[in-house]
């Protein structure tokens, strides 16, 4: 066994050349080798070292997962991915694979993936001697007339030998050679033409019959030889052969050419008459597949179709035709037909590697597939041109001789397109052209390149307050465009204070859904909204991520009754309005302050008389809470009133606050006095006050007495000096409280009621403070408008009794 590169040391000179110019053609192209081995080796034989002889080591045939791809026919080589080596994976027979073809060789490609790299191997397979000459028939019968003259030549059918080159028929001999001698010419095609040339006449008296054995023998080592025995039977004179008219015949016929179809006509002309003038002719020393295609008519010598032509397995075929007569004479007319080629292959697409499955982010210029366009037509017919569909990010280029690669021609998008769908078209240059498709689909894998987006960059949404923890507000959602784990969107909240609260004690938001639900209850009095940020971050690596604004706005809802600040109510005190028997109507006897800390409607205050021990002697102002005389008052009225105001929101329901307030119909203060004093010891007794509360009472009041004796003296001793008290009598301590002053006249006392106040410091002590009067009282005695000159002298004795009275009377608080 024997298995060299480059070059056989014990070639011919022939060979050698044909090496040498393989050698020069191969170092043009990267990535080629050649080899050459003899045929019939066995499986395993050793072929060459190709990871050497391609500059590779093994690991990198391994990680390169390099095999071998053939195109149609059988795989007589193997690769020995271990070691690198090629080896025989299959007997060889060079005439069963090429025939006569020399040399003889086959190719076959080694790729490797990621990358992708593509070698091409051609092996050549040299010929040994393992065929004997071999002629067409065991023996050959000659009919000779003994009148042919010397020199005359007979046809005989060569003998064919399988091997090529030395291997193939080198010689032949005749024997005997008493009468006949042995001539061989050589033909274009590269063939022998056997002819047996008379070299003494025959004569048939002497010898009817000659047996005669021609040998073949080929060259090679060892020589082996065919043989065929000549039975010659001597005939009766024939002095003329046929000649052909013509030395060569030359004719073209297409391929696929219908059978029947003549080709061309070949005729010969014999001198002599009758039956020895008679001319047959027939297809002689041919192969026995150019007689499957031909026909010659035996009378005429019309050559026809008789099988089917291929341009693409023989472009060329030379026939013998025989022109014999019945003399035994015979001329040998050649015949050239040349087969002229037809369009009658379609280009053939082969899928050498393909990447169903490209990322995104691959660079432009990323090869996804290798293919292999062939067209077994020739010239015009055989060039092939390869497109793919325009609408695509990809480019077709051309590699090796019919090789392509697609490769990507712009940078991809899965987010715009997932997929694509590429056909492949080929198509030759042959009229009508013919072409073929391949349609293959290209996935696009998906990266982390987008983000997440909200639907919105702000929601707001409105709850009702008082809403129960763990509602449900509302859903944010957020879409990515990305695909699998890179799209799982999960959702965060952004901590952060509100109004010194963290906003995850006031609202969460699921992870998975984007749920937002209420922490805990809202209250409007002391959150009006909740503002935060939730972020949505996808499962992608590394992770994008995006933000929304979420404003919650609580709404009020009725849940606060109105707070009355005007008049005071207190439990163990009375205060009480005096309004003049002289009144007028529309006489303003006090103002019921109230407010609501809801807001909007819920805050929207009306004022309602309910009940009332005269009820058509007051009524109240529904907006603004004035309660005023609606007639004159008479001396009839009695002197205690008692108003009872409800004060209702506008809430749906409503929410409402009562008041009592107590009213003195009195001229002068004493007559209070007696009233109210009743109703006090009423009061005190209905609240069982025990006799140690009555005792401690009394040591108070007169402590309290000493100490206001003293003030009132100096007191007034200031009033007396004053001016200023000129429409208004002694006030009994109504309490205005200082923060709830209304600019706009609607939900508070007005600027233009002052009020003079006699208050004690404290109702449980014995001092008391005495204030300067200011304008009208609001409690007043003896009516607004009366003459001040002439019941200044009244007035002072009054206070001075009242105050005397009021100090020892403690149950008449101004508290």
């Amino acid at each position: 066994m024997m298995a060299s590169m480059w070059i056989m040391a014990d070639r011919g000179r022939r060979q050698a050349l044909v090496l040498i110019l393989c050698f020069i053609k191969l170092s043009a192209v990267a990535g080629q080798a050649r080899y050459s081995i003899p045929e019939e080796q066995a499986d395993g034989s050793f072929v060459g070292n190709i990871a050497r002889d391609l500059g590779l080591d093994v690991a990198k045939l391994i990680s390169g997962k390099a095999r071998i791809i053939t195109k149609g026919g059988r795989q007589y080589v193997d690769l020995n991915k271990d070691k690198g080596i090629l080896v025989i994976k299959e007997r060889i027979d060079r005439e069963e694979l090429c025939g006569k073809t020399t040399p003889c060789s086959f190719s076959f490609e080694v790729i490797l993936e990621n990358p992708i790299q593509l070698y091409r191997v051609t092996v050549e397979v040299t010929d040994i001697n393992d065929n004997s000459p071999l002629f067409p028939k065991d023996e050959i019968i000659l009919k000779i007339a003994e009148s042919v003259a010397s020199g005359t030549r007979f046809s005989l059918e060569s003998a064919d030998d399988a091997d090529v080159a030395n291997n193939d028929i080198q010689k032949y001999i005749l024997k005997p050679s008493d009468h006949f001698k042995l001539e061989v010419q050589n033909q274009p095609d590269g063939g022998r033409f056997v002819e047996m040339v008379l070299q003494n006449p025959l004569d048939r008296e002497k010898e009817e019959t000659h047996s005669l054995v021609l040998i073949a023998s080929d060259g090679g080592e060892p020589r082996r030889s065919g043989t065929v025995r000549i039975h010659i039977t001597v005939l009766d004179a024939n002095d003329n052969a046929p000649l052909c008219s013509e030395p060569v015949y030359k004719a073209e016929v297409k391929e696929n050419s219908p059978e029947g179809k003549v080709i061309t006509t070949v005729s010969a002309n014999d001198g002599d008459k009758g039956v020895n003038g008679e001319v047959t002719y027939s297809i002689a020393h041919v192969a026995k597949e150019t007689k499957q295609l031909f026909d010659v008519n035996v009378k005429t010598g019309e050559i026809k179709v008789a099988g089917k032509l291929d341009f693409e397995k023989s472009k060329t075929y030379q026939l013998n035709v025989q022109a014999s007569d019945h003399g035994g004479y015979s001329d040998t007319c050649k015949v050239i037909i040349q087969i002229t080629d037809e369009n009658d292959n379609v280009p053939t697409i082969q899928l050498m590697s393909f990447s169903n499955s490209i990322s995104e982010d691959s660079p432009p210029g990323t090869t996804i597939a290798v293919l292999n366009v062939d067209d077994e037509d020739s010239d015009g017919n055989g060039a092939v041109k390869c497109s793919i569909n325009s609408d695509v990010p990809f480019k077709i280029e051309s590699s090796l001789t019919g090789y392509y690669t697609i490769v990507t021609e712009d940078f991809l998008d899965r987010e715009s397109i997932p997929e694509y769908n590429l056909t492949i078209t080929v198509s030759d240059q042959g009229s009508p052209p013919l072409s073929s498709s391949k349609n293959i689909n290209v996935k696009v894998s998906d990266i982390n390149d987008s983000p997440p987006k909200f639907c919105h960059s702000e929601y707001t949404k409105a709850v009702a307050e008082n809403n129960s923890p763990g509602l449900s507000v509302f859903t944010v959602s957020a879409n990515d465009a990305d695909w699998g784990q890179n799209s799982r969107v999960s959702y965060f909240l952004q901590e952060r204070d509100i109004n010194g609260l963290a906003v995850s004690s006031l609202v969460s938001v699921n992870s998975d859904t984007g749920v937002i639900h209420a922490v805990r209850s809202f209250d409007y009095e002391q959150i009006k909204w909740i503002e935060f940020n939730v972020t949505a971050r996808d499962a992608g690596s590394p992770p994008l991520s995006s933000m929304a604004t979420v404003k919650i706005i609580v709404q009020d809802q009725n849940d606060n009754p109105p707070q009355v600040l005007y008049p005071v109510q207190t439990g163990g005190s009375l205060v009480a309005e005096i309004v003049p028997r002289s009144a007028d109507v529309g006489y303003l006897v006090t103002k019921v302050v109230a407010v609501d800390v809801d807001s909007g409607q819920n805050a929207w205050l009306s004022y309602k008389l309910q009940k009332a021990t005269d009820r058509a002697l007051f009524e109240v102002g529904l907006q603004n809470g004035e309660i005023r005389t609606i007639r004159q008052v008479t001396d009839k009225d009695a002197v205690k009133q008692r108003l009872t105001v409800i004060v209702e929101d506008n809430g749906q329901p409503s929410r409402s606050a009562t008041v009592i307030v107590n009213v003195a119909v009195a001229d002068s203060f004493p007559e209070v006095l007696s009233e109210f004093t009743e109703l006090t010891h009423d009061k005190e007794y209905n609240d069982n006050l025990t006799f140690y509360l009555v005792l401690a009472l009394a040591v108070v009041s007169f402590l309290f007495i000493t100490c206001l004796v003293v003030i009132i003296s100096v007191k007034i001793y200031r009033w007396r000096q004053s001016r200023i008290l000129y429409h208004s009598n002694l006030p009994v301590i109504p309490y205005y409280p200082p923060r709830y002053s209304d600019t706009l006249g609607s939900a508070t006392l007005p600027h233009v009621y002052n009020y003079e106040v006699c208050r004690t410091t404290d109702s449980r002590k014995s001092d008391m403070k005495y204030m300067q009067p200011m304008c009208q009282s609001l409690v007043s005695v003896d009516g607004a408008g009366a003459d001040v000159p002439q019941r200044r002298k009244e007035k002072t004795e009054l206070t001075n009794k009242i105050l005397k009275d009021t100090c020892a009377m403690k149950t008449f608080s101004v508290w």
